[in-house]
Formats: structure tokens, sequence, C-alpha cells
């Protein structure tokens, strides 16, 4: 049995590329490994991220060291795949000739021809987990209409596709025949789904029916785009108890001005609506969210109006990110990167201590209470879980002493917070 190794680097929309790509690799008899330094595997395919500066060195760094893994006769076949080779084919095929064949993100019906894996229309929903197998990420859509003016995803992913939600239906339940019980849903932007398949948002509907489903016990959503927030969306989460108090909304800023220049949209005055009108109807949603500082033209006045904001908001999560200029964006072409780079890590530092403390407050209120929390693993003394405020990877964990306690990974506990970090919750098992 042929051994391949998939190296997946980047967002969890990669990670759904890599698990659906590996089932079919072992449907056609390979032994499949993943992000392993320590395999013998003579074949290597990387999944590539290229969304931001950082990322696309990572890959390129990851691809150098197979290239001398190459060299040295340790690997006989190497493959790119997503993101970095959708932009960039025929520059990395000239810089790095070693590599055997490029292949973009959306062009998987090469690799699949390239590593002679199955290409089955029965193994359209099948998946080799890769995550925990207590949670996995459920993809509803690739690509994104909006077109921001810093982001390139459009660029790379194309235009808005949503998977049919029979398929989705059916990858749902084999991922709970599997054990999965907490699914993850992403997209570009999930709250646009359905409308290329049904005339209209479908996203209320798809969560109706993936409650539906034998052993799934929580859905988590992911990157909902502000603009236009379905009314319906908001229905279902407030009534369907699998449904976590969570939402992943990235409003990236505040001020009208910085907006405008971004192309996002909808203004400050809607985004206050909605976050309102979502806590008044979910109560106990946990917002999370992400902000760019240093975009260009940001004022000192815009970066203070988002400081104001984030405090007066309190977002139970929130990351912060430097602008970085992408080729072919809006703002590449048509704006000035006028911000220094050492004023944009100051805002970045800035917002993230004011985010600190907000997470600290809100935490402290938190201890006392009574929780139902899932057990990720265990980590040195602790074992580490979350509630269904924290989805896994990106945001704060709840630690659990052992104390020569047994607790099982993926089984779920009630719990008592008994204590607070800025970034943490600590507890002790009630049952």
């Amino acid at each position: 049995m042929q051994k391949i190794n998939v190296i997946t680097l980047g967002c969890s929309k990669n990670t759904v590329d890599s698990e659906h790509l590996m089932a079919r690799l072992a449907a056609a008899g390979y032994e499949v490994r993943f992000d392993s330094d320590r395999t013998d595997a003579k074949t290597v395919v990387i999944n590539t991220c290229g969304f931001i500066g950082d990322a696309k060195q990572e890959s390129i760094e990851m691809i150098l060291r197979a290239v001398e893994a190459k060299n040295a006769g340790k690997i006989d076949r190497l493959f790119v795949i997503g993101c970095l080779s959708e932009r960039y084919a025929d520059a990395l095929r000239e810089e790095i000739p070693e590599v055997d064949d490029y292949f973009g993100a959306r062009t998987w019906e090469g690799i699949i021809a390239a590593l002679e894996a199955d290409p089955s229309e029965e193994l359209k929903t099948e998946r080799h987990l890769t995550t925990p197998k207590h949670y996995a990420y459920l993809k509803i859509s690739e690509g994104c209409n909006w077109m921001c003016g810093y982001c390139a995803i459009p660029l790379i992913r194309g235009r808005h596709i949503s998977v049919p939600m029979e398929e989705l239906e059916e990858e749902a339940r084999k991922l709970a025949a599997k054990g999965v019980k907490e699914l993850i849903i992403i997209a570009q932007d999930s709250t646009y789904y359905g409308i290329d398949l049904y005339g209209k948002r479908m996203l209320a509907e798809l969560l109706r029916r993936l409650c539906k489903i034998d052993g799934i016990a929580w859905i988590r959503l992911h990157y909902a785009y502000p603009a236009a927030f379905p009314e319906e969306v908001i229905e279902v989460m407030a009534s369907e108890e699998k449904i976590c108090k969570y939402l992943d909304i990235p409003f990236q800023h505040i001020s009208d001005n910085q907006l405008s220049a971004m192309l996002r949209r909808h203004t400050k005055a809607e985004a206050v609506e909605l976050i309102c009108k979502l806590r008044a109807r979910i109560p106990d949603l946990a917002l999370r969210t992400t902000m760019l500082v240093g975009y260009p033209g940001e004022t000192e006045a815009d970066f203070e109006e988002l400081c104001d904001f984030v405090r007066e908001v309190r977002f139970e999560r929130l990351g912060v990110f430097p602008y970085s200029e992408e080729e072919g964006t809006h703002s590449a072409e048509k704006l000035q990167d006028d911000v220094p780079e050492e004023v944009k890590q100051a805002r970045v530092d800035r917002l993230m201590a004011i985010q600190q403390r907000v997470s600290a407050e809100l935490n402290r209120e938190r201890v006392g209470r009574t929780m139902r929390v899932v057990v990720d693993g265990r980590q040195g003394d602790f074992y580490v879980a979350r509630s269904e405020y924290d989805s896994p990877e990106v945001d704060q964990e709840i630690l659990i002493p052992a104390d020569g306690k047994r607790l099982f990974k993926g089984r779920f506990y009630e719990v008592k917070i008994t204590d607070a970090a800025d970034y943490d919750l600590y507890a002790e098992v009630i049952r």
C-alpha cells in the first residue's frame, strides 16, 4: 500500500478540502498520513494558504523544506495545491521547478487525476477527519461575492457557490456516524448560503435540517457577513437548542470612513443595530469578531472611534490584524498604503490591550456559573475543555484540574467555574 502525506496550512476551509482529498486517496488504496514530519511516505501533498504575507511565507518555507527532502531522496513525488498555487502557479513553477506539479484551489480534478485518487461521485461527501473526532468543520459554500477592498479571497476562490443542501445533510450524517458531536459551519460568508441555488438565502433552513441529525449536539456558526443579516437566522439561533449561543461575525472596523474605503457595504449605525438585535433576541450570545487596523487612510480619529466601539460593545471574543497589501485587490490598486508599519502594530497592541481588559471582566462575571463543556484533551495537570461560547483553536479554554480524576475526550460534562484569567477559565466537574 503506497503511503502519502498530506500537509495542510491555513484556515479550516483548507482543512475540509484536504479531508475530502484524503478520503478519495484512501478509497484508491493509499495509506494516508497528514501533517506528519515522521513518516516514510514517498509522496507528499502540501495544501497551501495564499491569503496574507505571513501565510504565504509559511507555505513557501514548507514547500522548500519538502524540496530539500526530495533532493535528499527521502520523498519521490511532491505536489502543491491550494490558495498559494491558485494565485502564483506560474511563478512557483519557475522558481521551484522541483515540485512535480501545482494545482490551485479550484482545480481539484487535476490533483485527483495526478495522484490516481478515486474520482467517484459517491465519495463527494466522504471525509478523512484530521480534527479530534468529536468535532468537524462543515464547509457549506465556496468563494465570495462581496469584493471587500482588502480581500484576495474572491481572486483565489472565485464567486460564491453553495453546496446543495442534500449533499451537506448527507455529509453531516456521515460525520455524526463517525462520532462527531459538534459541527462548525464555515464559508467565506455563511449567511449568503443558498442564494445561487435557491434564489434566496437558505442558511436558516439548512440549520434546521442539521439540528435534526441524531448524534449532533452542537452546531456553531462562523463567518457571518454583517450586511443584510438574515432575520430568519436570528430566529433559528434563538429557538434551536443545538445551535450554540455563539456567532463569528467579522466587522473589521466601525468608522464609516473606513467601512466605506473597505467597500464593506454597511454603516456603523447598521452594525450597532444588528448587534443590539442579536443580543436582545439571543440572550447570553457570545460574539466573536475581527478588526483590521492600519487600512489606507485610517486616521487617529478613525482608530479612536474603533477603540470606543470595542469598549462599549464588549465582544466576548476579538482578534485584530494589521493591514497588509494584497496585489490585485481594490486597496492595492486604488489606495496608498499610507499608515506606517510601526503605527499599525501599535494600534494592534492597543486594541488588544482594551480587549484583554474586556475579556478579563467578562470572565470574572462567569465565576460561580454552571456550564456544559466538552473535553478536547489533556495538557499537563489539566483537562482542556470548551463551552458553547468557545470555538476550537481560536477561542479561550476552560481548564479542569485532573486531580486523579479521569475525563474522556469528546464527552460532555457539567462544570462549575471556579476562577478566571484574562483569556481562560478554571472549573470543577459537577457531573
